[in-house]
């Protein structure tokens, strides 16, 4: 059974608030700010936005928000009282009073008491309680815990609190005397991803790999780039997913040599290849994936010659994503397949570098290879998390080192290669851009990839490709 019919029919259904999960996660949070000494944390959802004048873009929690709540209304705010007394509250939720007359508008709201029951808060408020609460929760507390300067709003409405507790100074109630970014700690969480978060991630993959294998079976000369991105987007909706997880890039011909290029009007032609760099988000998680492949079916001898080097960069890539070697491993083991790629085809002048140490050192493969091999990848696309030791020892250059890959932690896995026209470079390369991008997960002797149910080999590709308009035709000649 392949995977198209293994997901027929099968859309992802809602799944029920993992309270346990989210309370045990808040819980975490609120251990580590007791050891530090206690206080509060506050972590608001994001605010909604205005597209143009009364229209909304559609609305997505904040991350850092929905990770410890799985609660994804607006206007909502969680404060974690690490010094709360036993039998007090500790996790409160400030979100949407009910409101009948707004439900028929904009749909269900949980309000305060079904948000506490549902999601397993110790107390919830009205929202528009906020300032009258806030002030009393914090009066007396050590310290205060938020994303410091992250939110011009968030810090106003924070010094408005402070000063509401400070004005009652006289009568013997203090205010928080320190602040403290809450960030660090919770980045250090998400980076680690647990059991419930991979099964997610699997899904979104899965879901995403085959919108890779719609566009790339409906692909054929002539195509739009906004026709394949009406696919992918067709599919990633038909299984459930609700929403891509950033802009699809959908590339022809020389438009693949732009990094961030977005899905236009041009048609595809003949002898191009396509970039498509398109993922689903599921239930709040991302995935990522990219794939080129030839509009015609078939790669060019040129095409597949590079399309081989990328391929064989990332398979060094992969190998070297392993627990207890850094961060930057895998890019080093990409650069250096590239790199020596470059040599072989001339695209690097082999007169002017004599191995592919000198490429590497003198970063001669940066023209055609700009960006790094990797990032993190969880509830944001490109996920939280330092890359590098915080805290640690620089070396002579001022460096810190680069973080220490575990299991558990997941990464992107995408080197290229984007070969502009230059006096310098063969032509048979000109204007051909490849990336291959899989999503990863570090396990206890390796990585699991998440997004290798779509083709990635050269034959795989054009086997694909060719068996669908092999169906296609057959299909047109029934009666």
């Amino acid at each position: 059974m392949n995977k198209l019919t293994e997901l027929q029919g099968d859309p992802t259904p809602a799944a029920p608030p993992a309270i346990d999960l989210y309370r045990a996660r808040r819980e975490r949070v609120l251990a580590a700010l007791r050891a530090q000494g206690g206080g509060v944390a506050l972590v608001p959802t994001a605010p909604e936005a205005i597209r143009n004048r009364d229209a909304e873009y559609p609305y997505r929690h904040d991350s850092y928000f929905y990770y410890l709540t799985g609660f994804t209304e607006p206007q909502a705010t969680l404060v974690l009282d690490a010094s709360a007394q036993p039998g007090e509250p500790a996790a409160i939720l400030f979100c949407r009073a009910k409101n009948v007359e707004r439900e028929i508008w904009e749909g269900f709201r949980f309000g305060p008491e079904g948000a506490r029951e549902t999601f397993g808060f110790d107390a919830a408020f009205a929202i528009d309680d906020i300032d009258t609460e806030l002030p009393r929760i914090l009066a007396d507390k050590p310290a205060l815990h938020y994303a410091l300067g992250a939110s011009a709003e968030l810090d106003t409405k924070v010094r408005g609190w402070l000063d509401t507790v400070r004005a009652q100074s006289r009568s013997g109630t203090a205010a928080p005397v320190s602040a403290h970014d809450l960030l660090p700690l919770l980045d250090d969480m998400r980076l680690f991803k647990d059991t419930h978060e991979l099964a997610i991630m699997r899904r979104a993959g899965q879901i995403s790999a085959l919108a890779h294998r719609r566009a790339m079976a409906v692909c054929r000369p002539g195509v739009h780039e906004y026709e394949l991105e009406a696919e992918l987007l067709y599919t990633f909706r038909r299984y459930g997913a609700q929403a891509p997880a950033y802009g699809s890039i959908v590339a022809a011909g020389a438009n693949a040599c732009v990094l961030h290029y977005a899905a236009g009007n041009t048609i595809a032609r003949d002898g191009d290849l396509i970039l498509i760099d398109a993922a689903c988000e599921l239930d709040g998680y991302a995935s990522d994936i990219t794939r080129t492949f030839p509009a015609s079916g078939r790669f060019s001898p040129a095409q597949r010659e590079l399309y081989d080097i990328v391929l064989a960069a990332q398979q060094a890539a992969v190998a070297a994503t392993r627990p207890g070697v850094t961060f930057d491993a895998p890019h080093q083991a990409a650069v250096r397949v590239l790199a020596q790629g470059l040599l072989d085809t001339g695209i690097v002048d082999r007169q002017r570098y004599a191995s592919v140490d000198d490429v590497i050192t003198e970063r001669a493969y940066a023209r055609f290879y700009m960006h790094r091999t990797s990032h993190w990848i969880g509830m944001d696309v490109h996920d939280c998390g330092d890359y590098r030791e915080r805290g640690a020892e620089r070396d002579e250059q001022g460096a810190l080192p680069w973080r220490t890959l575990q299991p558990s932690m997941a990464l992107t896995i995408e080197p290229g290669l984007y070969i502009r026209p230059a006096d310098d470079v063969p032509e048979q390369y000109w204007n051909i851009g490849i990336r291959i991008e899989d999503d990863a997960v570090v396990t206890a002797d390796g990585c699991e990839l998440l997004t290798r149910d779509v083709p990635v080999t050269a034959d795989e590709i054009e086997a694909l490709m060719q068996e669908a308009r092999a169906a296609a035709g057959a299909n047109h000649q029934q009666p």
